[in-house]
């Protein structure tokens, strides 16, 4: 009898609290009347987990110095290497060049958007949390760079964070001018094929026009006969890599290189 009583009385005070919840809820949000306008308060937790796979490539003098920071360049690939097999994303670009034997002054981070999918900035952001998490990286020189749909994940990526990156370059991108006045301190260097079939060269001169016109840091680079690829060229040139290194986040000094 007494185990009945209180079970009674453990059901009573649940619906109780329930039945008080509601109330609290209810007067958060009262009924809408016509004609009326009334404030009111949403609320829902949501679990979300990011999930995409990259290539990670280490200098061989990484882990030397056991205080050195090493910088970061980040690369997007094209539309042609989504997926889930990582073999596809030596086909251009940084990782074709590192499985050829080339060497990188910083670790090269290379992720590979799902099949059928575009490039996804918070998957992006939770991906380079993980990797300056746990490698010696210096924070002031993270580099941003793709091609075709890479280059236009450079800019909707650069525009959306800003803050993360020292210098970026977009190659046969594309993106929303208006956004790139988040770009000021951001220095970048465009490349562009002009008989570009697939992604049209006015794309680039579009959002270079407008970071000018922002008062932003940028260079455009033509090939006057180079088609969509204007990738190879671009990847092969050193100079690419020793101007990302010139720049650091916000001019930051405090870098032991």
């Amino acid at each position: 009898m007494q185990c009945t009583r209180f079970s009674m009385g453990i059901a009573f005070l649940v619906a109780l609290a329930l039945t008080q919840g509601l109330t609290v809820q209810a007067q958060q949000n009262p009924q809408a009347q016509p004609g009326t306008q009334q404030s009111q308060a949403f609320e829902k937790q949501v679990t979300k987990t990011l999930t995409i796979n990259y290539l990670l490539y280490l200098p061989k003098e990484y882990g030397k110095e056991a205080d050195k920071k090493w910088p970061v360049m980040v690369f997007l690939h094209g539309s042609g290497e989504r997926g889930s097999d990582l073999e596809k994303l030596k086909t251009h670009g940084p990782p074709k060049l590192i499985a050829a034997g080339r060497e990188f002054p910083f670790l090269v981070v290379s992720p590979q958007a799902p099949a059928g999918k575009g490039w996804d900035v918070e998957t992006l952001n939770g991906m380079l949390d993980e990797v300056m998490a746990k490698y010696s990286v210096d924070p002031n020189r993270v580099y941003l760079t793709g091609l075709s749909m890479g280059g236009g994940g450079t800019w909707q990526w650069a525009t959306a964070n800003p803050e993360r990156f020292a210098a970026i370059a977009p190659i046969c991108g594309f993106g929303s001018p208006f956004s790139t006045r988040r770009l000021k301190n951001v220095p970048a260097w465009v490349f562009h094929g002009e008989k570009d079939p697939t992604v049209p060269v006015n794309e680039s001169h579009l959002m270079v026009d407008a970071m000018k016109a922002a008062g932003g840091d940028v260079k455009l680079t033509l090939y006057p006969e180079a088609g969509h690829d204007s990738w190879t060229e671009t990847y092969n040139n050193p100079e690419l890599y020793t101007w990302f290194l010139s720049h650091t986040r916000n001019g930051a000094t405090d870098t032991k290189k």
